[in-house]
């Protein structure tokens, strides 16, 4: 969207050399997946994050590659890091639609040795826009039960005209308990909502989604308040 995992690692590396394959990470009882994964600016690139359970006194910097799991090692792409004892990287080429899951490999490296850790994950399940931006309320003029609602994709959705969003609209009258009521739209980043209480104050919310309605939608945008028209 970003992919964003989070991979528990030993806070200290046990004093071996070996790596550890997915049946070790198995036995190690004190390792703990947390995962989370999202892609939020598909499909330009692929984010990984991980973090240690605990904190250990000794500096530990990591090995990150990805590649196919119906590929041989030697095929693997190193996931890019800022620097060595970063707890993300980044993956900028993959093959779009793989019904093959992708393997990615994080080897942590201290004084006491290395281990590694692998995670399994199809990227199109993991997509997640962020936030529709710049959403705003506006009164139409001698319209008293309309708002226009507009609001632009998200500035990490790098292809809109290509790779599509989806938007969903959730709005309730401000300050009341009731619950939300939710609208599902296509490609467009407007809407008209009607029938609505004049000279109410009404609360706004969007999301978005991948058109094709892979992965999860993004978070809810901030709340924009907003009335109809009114005569004076």
């Amino acid at each position: 969207m970003l992919v964003l995992i989070f991979v528990s690692v030993l806070a200290t590396i046990p004093c071996s050399s070996q790596t550890a394959r997915g049946t070790d990470a198995k036995e190690d009882s004190t390792m703990k997946k947390g995962i989370e994964c999202w892609a939020a600016s598909y499909p330009e690139a692929v984010i990984c994050t991980w973090k240690l359970e605990l904190a250990s006194h000794l500096n530990t910097s990591y090995v990150t590659t990805y590649r196919l799991m119906k590929e041989p090692e030697a095929a693997a792409t190193e996931c890019i890091q800022s620097l060595p004892e970063a707890h993300s990287c980044s993956m900028h080429n993959y093959q779009l639609f793989s019904r093959t899951p992708y393997l990615l490999n994080v080897t942590a490296i201290n004084s006491l040795g290395s281990r590694t850790y692998l995670h399994s994950f199809i990227v199109e399940e993991k997509i997640k826009p962020d936030s529709p931006e710049n959403l705003t309320i506006s009164p139409m003029p001698g319209e008293r039960k309309k708002l226009l609602l507009q609001w632009d994709p998200p500035k990490s959705w790098p292809y809109p005209k290509i790779f599509s969003l989806k938007y969903l609209i959730r709005y309730k009258k401000s300050g009341s308990n009731n619950i939300f009521r939710k609208i599902e739209l296509y490609t467009q980043t407007f809407f008209i909502l009607k029938g609505i209480r004049p000279n109410t104050l009404y609360s706004v919310q969007v999301a978005a989604k991948d058109f094709l309605d892979y992965g999860e939608q993004s978070i809810w945008s901030p709340i924009v308040h907003g009335k109809a028209w009114a005569k004076h």
